[in-house]
């Protein structure tokens, strides 16, 4: 299958690259025109009905009125003069207030035309109502609602435009405003960072050509592959957005960033090594016809891309399992687009291979003379003559890195990063004058079952005991809905939603305080922030008791049949194992110790687990397959340790510098959270590039010498016969004397 997809590719080159190309500008065209309609940006939304926020927020949207896709925005409104607000300037507030609630937000027309079948039109009446006062009367807060998706760029131009209308009006009245919430602090701070996020969108690929050129001295090998991943990634992308839009499935808002990130990284890697394989075989047979020798080069190298694609494939399609709505959809998600990656790698690559042919490495010289052994070489040298002291040094380093894990917390905040934007000043203004959580209370929702009623009398003792809570700063007057069947009970706490302090608050005192004293008859749910986070933490931590052990266990099997070894896989697990709490610990210890953020973000230990366990396998997987292949020849198991690693370290160097630049773009994304995982996983791909590929795992393997493949060591049958076969399975490999002509990364 593999070897007839990459020949007719090779046999039909411009063909398949103009398939790609059409397939990926349409479906870039789609994925960014329907992206905003099947993404959600409200965690609660991604919680299992059984918990209990999760039915708080269905009986608020049944019950209440409130809108699944509401964006609660905050307005402080004060006098410009700095004196405290009069009994007029508070009858003022309220009449621009209503006179806001009954006009209509244009959203403002965009830069370019798009048709109207790809735009989300957000004009919208935002709901607009006085909220509270300030004890020292220096502002008063407005309570604002506006519909659709916040990572919608149609919807932050017309917040933008609601917040203009707003200034204009009360500045007309003497009055200051400042505006924060989700929706104000996101938009502030890509209003803040769009110039930074371009430059070092524009940096990564300057790096990625960089490298390329670098290594190869070649334009062809620089750009290409740019090209390739841009037609694949689009055809990903816009084939996943359009599974979501026919199965109805809503996306987190991160996954399509994440994916392209990923498509970035892993498709750049599998070029890398096409186009290394292809060089050493165009420098060894230099009278083949360039064509034939991509057709041979893909297809052997297509195996182990497969491998590596499918080891991908099968971490991430484990999170399907997972209870935790955000993390079902982002599995399964990734897994489709790495899918088409690799189909995009096993077709559109080796076309271009074939297309360009020897002047893919024009204007180098490299395929006229022979490399030298460089730095690759005594690192190889290194590792298979002191292999116990290269075991011990790269486990003391990763172990370093892992005490990080002790104490570590998970940081449930959410919005713009913490910078010094105009909605973090506004929200600090708030915060000296008012509980945590005034702008953002946690609420009770209570419901009469079997059709009864709810009176404001009958839910006296529980606001009492609710009021009576540690740490419930002020209590809110009961509020019944239209017909009386249900009541919501507001609750100011002293603490910020969401610190630990809140989720603490809400999971004992508060819960056990609403299950005690709910009157029979009745039922009530807590939600709010602080009480969604804490099942949020309950469905992660049942997440990643299940998804750790399945997502290892498919990994492992991956690797039984590949490697064809019941050790080899052990240790490659262990090595990666270790590359995940090192790479957690050293994320904890920077972003918790070192920044002295709550923690790290909650969904980092599983996104982190798979990609580095997946992403890192991936290098494990060639050098291994590597080490396998020399130890077939004749000779010292430590003299095949030292020819894989002086042959492949070229390769997995330059795709792990590649992957790890492709994921460090993320650190100027919008959420800190995108921020972290860019971080993190760009340390644990250079740990598992450099660490465990390049010395931890080839020092174990020269360690254990040809065990290391048991049950079945290499070369027996070669042995047998006296006649091992070279890399293509059709002539003799040169004699053990005879260096290996090139820098490579795979074999048999």
């Amino acid at each position: 299958m593999i070897r007839a997809l990459t020949g007719f590719s090779t046999r039909n080159p411009w063909k398949v690259i103009a398939v790609w190309a059409l397939l990926g500008i349409a479906l870039t065209f789609l994925s960014q025109a329907l992206v905003f309609r099947v993404t959600g940006t409200q965690t609660g939304d991604f919680l299992p009905a059984t918990y209990d926020s999760a039915a708080a927020l269905k009986v608020a949207e049944e019950k209440f009125g409130v809108k699944p896709d509401a964006n609660a925005l905050t307005v402080l409104v004060g006098r410009t003069d700095g004196a405290p607000l009069s009994a007029a300037d508070e009858k003022r507030i309220g009449a621009e207030a209503a006179t806001l609630g009954r006009r209509e937000v244009v959203m403002p027309p965009p830069e370019e035309d798009t048709p109207d079948l790809f735009r989300i039109n957000h004009s919208q009446v935002p709901r607009v109502a006085p909220a509270m006062m300030a004890p020292d009367r220096s502002f008063q807060l407005l309570s604002v609602e506006m519909t659709g998706n916040s990572m919608d760029p149609g919807l932050l131009d017309t917040f933008r435009a609601f917040r203009d209308e707003a200034r204009t009006a009360f500045a007309d009245a003497g009055m200051r405003t400042g505006f924060t919430g989700g929706i104000a602090s996101l938009t502030d701070t890509r209003d803040a960072e769009e110039t930074t996020q371009k430059v070092v969108g524009g940096l990564t690929m300057a790096l990625i050509v960089l490298l390329n050129v670098l290594v190869f001295r070649s334009v062809l090998a620089a750009i290409l592959p740019l090209f390739a991943i841009t037609f694949i990634g689009g055809a990903a992308t816009g084939a996943v957005v359009g599974t979501a839009m026919i199965t109805g499935v809503t996306l987190d808002a991160s996954t399509p960033s994440l994916i392209s990130v990923v498509l970035l990284g892993i498709g750049i890697d599998y070029f890398l090594f096409l186009l290394f394989r292809f060089r050493e075989e165009l420098r060894a047979r230099p009278e083949r016809d360039a064509r034939a020798v991509a057709a041979d080069v893909s297809g052997r190298v297509g195996t182990a891309i497969t491998s590596a694609a499918l080891t991908i494939v099968a971490a991430f399609a484990t999170l399907g399992v997972a209870s935790f709505g955000q993390f079902r959809v982002l599995g399964p998600a990734i897994a489709v687009s790495v899918l088409v990656m690799l189909l995009g790698s096993l077709t559109l690559m080796p076309a271009m291979l074939a297309m360009a042919g020897r002047k893919m490495f024009w204007p180098s010289r490299a395929l006229k003379r022979e490399p030298r052994e460089g730095a690759a070489g005594r690192l190889g040298a290194l590792v298979a003559r002191r292999p116990v002291a290269m075991i011990l040094a790269s486990v003391a380093l990763l172990g370093a890195l892992a005490t990080g894990l002790a104490g570590i917390s998970m940081d449930y905040g959410q919005g713009g990063g913490g910078g010094k934007t105009a909605a973090t000043a506004t929200a600090a203004e708030i915060g000296r004058a008012l509980p945590a959580d005034a702008w953002e209370p946690t609420t009770v929702y209570v419901t009469a079952r079997d059709g009864g009623a709810v009176t404001t009398g009958g839910l006296d003792g529980l606001s009492r005991t609710l009021g009576a809570v540690p740490g419930v700063g002020r209590i809110g007057t009961t509020a019944l809905n239209e017909d009386h069947r249900a009541a919501r009970i507001d609750l100011y706490l002293t603490a910020d939603p969401v610190s630990s302090q809140a989720r603490d608050l809400v999971s004992g005192p508060i819960r056990g305080a609403v299950a005690a004293h709910t009157p029979e008859g009745l039922q009530a749910h807590v939600g709010g922030t602080a009480a969604i986070f804490v099942d949020v933490a309950t469905a992660v931590d049942h997440d990643l008791r299940i998804v750790f052990p399945v997502a290892a266990a498919l990994i492992a099997l991956i690797l039984v049949a590949l490697l064809r070894s019941l050790l080899a896989p052990v240790i490659l697990l262990v090595s990666v194992g270790l590359g995940f709490a090192a790479t957690l610990g050293a994320s904890a210890l920077f972003f918790q110790h070192l920044l002295g953020k709550p923690g790290v973000a909650f969904t980092l230990p599983l996104v982190l687990f798979l990609f580095v366990v997946a992403l890192g396998t991936d290098y494990n997987i060639l050098i291994s397959d590597r080490i396998r292949e020399e130890m077939e020849r004749p000779g010292p198991a430590r003299a095949a340790v030292a020819r894989a690693v002086r042959t492949t370290a070229p390769a997995v160097a330059t795709a792990g510098l590649v992957l790890a630049a492709s994921f460090a773009s993320l650190a100027v994304a919008p959420d800190p959270g995108s921020r972290q995982v860019g971080f993190a996983t760009a340390l644990g791909i250079l740990l598992s590039a450099s660490v465990l590929s390049l010395v931890l795992v080839p020092a174990l393997a020269a360690l254990l010498g040809r065990a290391t493949w048991w049950p079945v060591r290499p070369g027996r049958a070669k042995r047998r016969t006296g006649t091992p076969e070279g890399p293509w399975g059709d002539e003799p490999r040169q004699t053990p004397e005879r260096p290996a002509p090139a820098p490579s990364f795979i074999g048999s």
